[in-house]
Order: structure tokens, then sequence, then C-alpha cells
């Protein structure tokens, strides 16, 4: 499939640029298609999203991560092993071993976070969590060690994150991945000094639950993503997704927080920034 077929149409532009907080450029996902690096970066930019933060989920996307934010100047990398990753690590040595490119990787100044990492208890039975655990509290760690921002996936584990989370200790900075949760659990995570990432996700016609979530929390705690290539935004579910397609999100985003489109723009670009530990 080319690089245009398939793909949703180029939305109106954002009145002021926002940042995609969760990108995998290197996934062709389900539709076995995806944008290349300069025309997704493209795309994003007709439609003001002006950077990118592209995530590893395992050593090879990790690399991959690294050496194309080393190459782009709009990108930066998060570098980490995806919790299903390491559940599906069969030998004991394997996750350490992984763990340590991980550490190595982490060093480079084009990798702003450690992520994504965290607990997913919807593809993963209980006799692969242990290596979840053990994998989330190393990348924890790392995060520390390294002064990254921690970026956690979450899925049907909200309670155990937490519980991990407090028994570790909170890096400086965290940020909630594709937030899935209620509006209480949202306030679990603030109160903790979170950041909450909205994808696509909260423009669906069921999600009135995420839609509370982000009513509840605070401007200054709010940021958008893609998940690209997955999760695309309504109108176009069902269609791959990308960067240039953060438009359809945020709208959405600012009628549930009754905030103008602009205001919203410039408060993701700023706790962007925070998030990160500064613009790049």
């Amino acid at each position: 499939m080319s690089s245009r077929e398939g793909w949703p149409p180029q939305p109106e532009p954002l009145p002021a640029p926002v940042v995609d907080n969760h990108c995998h450029l290197d996934h062709p996902g389900r539709e076995g298609t995806r944008l290349a690096v300069d025309d997704a970066l493209g795309r994003a930019a007709a439609s003001n999203v002006t950077r990118i933060v592209q995530v590893g989920c395992d050593v090879d996307s990790s690399r991959w991560a690294v050496q194309t934010a080393e190459e782009y100047p709009e990108i930066v990398a998060a570098v980490a092993l995806h919790p299903n990753d390491a559940a599906r690590m069969e030998r004991a040595a394997e996750l350490p071993a992984a763990i340590a490119v991980i550490d190595e990787l982490a060093g480079s100044r084009a990798v702003r976070a450690i992520g994504e990492t965290g607990l997913d208890y919807y593809r993963t039975g209980a006799d692969g969590r242990p290596a979840q655990h053990e994998s989330f509290r190393a990348h924890i760690q790392l995060a520390k060690k390294h002064e990254k921002t921690l970026v956690i996936h979450d899925r049907d584990a909200h309670e155990d994150v937490l519980a991990v989370l407090d028994d570790e200790g909170m890096p400086e900075r965290t940020i909630m991945h594709c937030f899935s949760g209620d509006a209480d659990f949202a306030r679990e995570c603030v109160s903790r000094g979170a950041w909450l990432s909205f994808a696509g996700t909260v423009t669906f016609k069921n999600a009135s639950g995420l839609r509370a979530a982000l009513a509840a929390t605070p401007a200054d705690r709010i940021l958008v993503e893609t998940d690209a290539p997955f999760l695309t935004p309504e109108p176009h579910r069902g269609k791959p997704n990308a960067s240039f397609l953060i438009p359809h999100t945020l709208r959405r985003m600012a009628e549930v927080k009754g905030m103008g489109v602009s205001e919203l723009c410039d408060a993701v670009t700023a706790n962007t920034n925070a998030a990160y530990g500064g613009a790049w």
C-alpha cells in the first residue's frame, strides 16, 4: 500500500502548535502501512503538530527511536520494554539483558523518557505478571537514574500501577500514557504529580467515563497523543492513525474542558515542555 493510500484526509490545522506525546512512527499497524518519517512530519506540521515523542516498545524499536530522534530535531525518543514484551521473554536472563540495553540507550541526549513501561493485565495473564512487575520496577529506577520522564502503559491494572509507584517512589516527571481510567483514578494520578495523556479514545461515542476523567483533570496536567498507528479518533475510527489527525482529538478535548481550542493548545504545549524537562 502506498504512503498516501487509505489515509484519512488532512484536517483543518490547529490554531497553535501542539506536540504528539506518544507515537510509533516505525509501526505499520494492523493495515500494514506506515508513513515515511519525512511524510509523517510534513503532514503533522500541516496540522500544526510540530513535535513528536517517538516511543520504543522493545530493544529494536527503542534503538530505532534513538536513531530517528538523533536525525530529526522535531522528534525525541522514549525507550523501554513494553510490559507485554517483558512478559514474553522466555529465559531468566533475557529480561535483565534487555533492560541493560535500555539503560545504555537512555544515556543518549535524544532520549527524554523511559517508556512505555507499566502493567497490562488485558493481554498478559497471571503467569506473565511477575515479569511485568520486575520490568516496571527496573524502568522506574532507570527513569530516576537518568533523570528522564517515566511514561506508563496501564491497561486493566490501575490499582497495581499505583501500588508499584507508591512502593518505588514516583520519578520527578511521570506521564500516564493513553489514560484509560475514570475520574477518581484521574484524581489519584494527579495527586501524585502525574500528567495524563489523552488519545483518540476520548472521541469515541462509548467513552463517556473517559471524558469525565478529562473533565476532572486540571488544565495544567493534560497532554494529547495519538498512540499512532492505533486509536484513530472519530470521525475516522477504523482507519490508520498518524500525528496529523491530532486536531480531531484536541478539538473534542477542548469541548469537554469548556476551553477555547487555542487556549488548550497553549496549555498542552506548556504541559509537554514541563513533562519532558523542557522544549526541544
